[in-house]
């Protein structure tokens, strides 16, 4: 963070020269105003928006009168949006927390109104909005003025419990899917701001992310809403999402073209393109940030989002309680393994009628991954096609753990695309294979993949069988074909590298192929949600998906299995 350096720069600089509290104001929360996009007058001159050294009333002082350091306030009405106390750079910030609330106090005596209040020593600034019943928090700056003058109109109109509201149902009318609002709406009345939502993939964490989005804006309690996630493509869904539930709030996607867009409700953003931009915004801007896929790499590599936003905080995540590290639960004021919602996809599948699919594996395997591969064991054919893959062919001698790192060996993806266009589940035709992703190791595994499947099946036109990864520049586009639901696209089997392996809903697909080792629990849950989620009328008028088959390559061996359960 640029700011973050500079600051620290300048503290040390501080702390070395010792500022006066004057010097503090001039050469640090000047600055800092101005940061927020306030005009700030040089050495104490005054302007239309922000007023030095103004008398105030109602003081317990002999005189009965203070000075405030800082009056923020409308230009055209001259109404009185914050005060500043000030401290020098050697004084703990929050010994100004008492003069600046008798400073409030003053003025709402004065005008009527009370404002929003803060103190500093020019590298800690507090926040409090007591009108609010809230405790005074720590900020990384200043609000802009519209967003002061959002926080007081909060003051005045929103409604006193969030928690009396009931989502809209169209949005979400699962029991489980209300009570998780009904959850982090309560804790938010509790004045807590920040909570986490655990619920099994397919069970509509984006449409909670939506109804709570719809609760808070419809009680005055959020006016912007940032909308973050991992990839361009679950940006694009989570788009499309809103625009269904939501087709009259305005939105728009954070880019380096639009970071400059204040007129919008609902904003989507990934967490690179945000972290690019976020200083753009003040640090007031949004009133809800919403985390999907929160996991550890958002606290590891995006937690300075966090720490920038003086927002409502809701994080989404759909890995399993028990692997959600501890720095998640930090990061959103949670204990540890207590979330503010957690639904399991146990609980999913055990409901009446269910709202997930239950699975389980049955094991298959090759002789390569049962035994290795040793040259001198191989038969002449077996030996020519490892000289094309490898040098030094000869020396080859794997054991079993080391073929699926080190091979990507012809027979064993023939054999993965024969056993799935053979046992794989159908589509609503009855003969044609069903939606299908293959999860492949790499680039070059995923380009054999698609080259052996049209070697085997060419009949099928090269439009069947398509990788996905982030060497296809037309990936985007690919995925939405592949989400078609109307047959007019022939895309069936997609062969991905990570672009497909969370977050992308399409409840049609009825197969999965690992074709690759997953050694992580979290990810293999990850994984298999792709295709968990329920599909009605998938084969007709009252025949829904009741099954589908996922086949896993370990280290150790490959797996197929069939899971189904039937739609009451």
């Amino acid at each position: 963070m640029e700011k973050k350096d500079a600051l620290k720069q300048a503290q040390q600089a501080a702390s070395a020269l010792d500022f006066s509290e004057e010097e503090t104001r001039f050469k640090l929360i000047d600055q800092q105003l101005a940061a927020a996009s306030w005009q700030v007058g040089g050495r104490g001159r005054q302007t239309d928006e922000v007023g030095q050294e103004i008398e105030v009333g109602h003081q317990p002082t002999p005189s009965g009168k203070g000075y405030i350091d800082y009056v923020l306030r409308d230009p055209v009405s001259k109404r009185v949006l914050a005060i500043v106390e000030a401290k020098k750079t050697a004084e703990d910030a929050e010994r100004g927390k008492a003069q600046a609330k008798y400073y409030a106090d003053g003025v709402e005596k004065e005008t009527g109104h009370r404002p929003l209040i803060y103190y500093t020593n020019g590298f800690e600034i507090y926040f409090l909005n007591d009108s609010k019943g809230e405790p005074p928090r720590k900020l990384f700056g200043f609000y802009s003025r519209d967003s002061l003058e959002y926080e007081l109109f909060q003051n005045a109109r929103r409604e006193e419990t969030l928690g009396a509201l009931n989502p809209k149902e169209p949005i979400v009318d699962r029991l489980y899917q209300i009570e998780a609002i009904k959850r982090v709406t309560e804790s938010f009345d509790k004045r807590r701001r920040k909570a986490l939502i655990i619920q099994a993939t397919g069970t509509g964490k984006t449409r909670v992310a939506i109804a709570l989005v719809e609760l808070m804006i419809r009680a005055n309690w959020a006016k912007r809403v940032l909308f973050l996630c991992d990839r361009r493509e679950l940006r694009k869904q989570a788009k499309d999402a809103f625009e269904e539930h939501l087709p009259d709030e305005p939105r728009v996607y954070v880019t380096a073209k639009t970071a400059s867009d204040r007129n919008q409700r609902i904003y989507l953003a990934t967490y690179p393109a945000m972290m690019k931009c976020f200083q753009n915004f003040d640090v007031g801007f949004f009133d809800l940030v919403i985390a999907d896929e929160s996991h550890r790499s958002i606290y590891n590599r995006y937690r300075d989002l966090f720490r920038y936003f003086d927002a409502y905080q809701v994080g989404l995540t759909a890995t399993p309680v028990q692997f959600v590290f501890r720095n998640t639960f930090r990061l959103f004021q949670c204990e540890n393994e207590d979330p503010t919602f957690n639904y399991t996809y146990e609980e999913a599948i055990s409901h009446s009628p269910p709202y997930l699919c239950p699975f389980k594996v049955v094991k298959h395997t090759t002789k390569f991954l049962r035994e290795g591969i040793k040259y001198k064991q191989l038969t002449e054919e077996q030996r020519e096609q490892l000289e094309e893959q490898v040098e030094n062919s000869e020396s080859i001698d794997y054991e079993k753990e080391h073929v699926s790192r080190t091979v990507f060996n012809r027979d064993t993806d023939r054999q993965i695309i024969h056993n799935l266009m053979k046992n794989g589940l159908r589509g609503p035709d009855g003969s044609r294979l069903g939606k299908t992703i293959i999860f492949a190791r790499n680039h070059r595994h995923a380009k054999q993949l698609v080259e052996i499947f049209y070697e085997l099946y060419p009949q099928y036109g090269d439009d069947f069988c398509a990788r996905i990864d982030n060497y296809e520049p037309r990936a985007e586009q690919l995925i939405d074909d592949f989400k078609t639901k109307d047959g007019s696209k022939n895309m069936t089997i997609a062969v991905s590298v990570d672009m497909m392996d969370t977050g992308i809903d399409v409840p049609e697909i009825l197969n999965l192929v690992f074709a690759k080792p997953v050694k992580s629990y979290v990810k293999f849950w990850q994984m298999i949600g792709r295709g968990t989620r329920l599909r009605e009328n998938l084969f007709g008028d009252g025949k829904h998906k009741t099954e589908f088959a996922s086949s896993e390559k370990f280290v150790g061996g490959f797996r197929f299995g069939k899971v189904s359960h039937g739609l009451e």
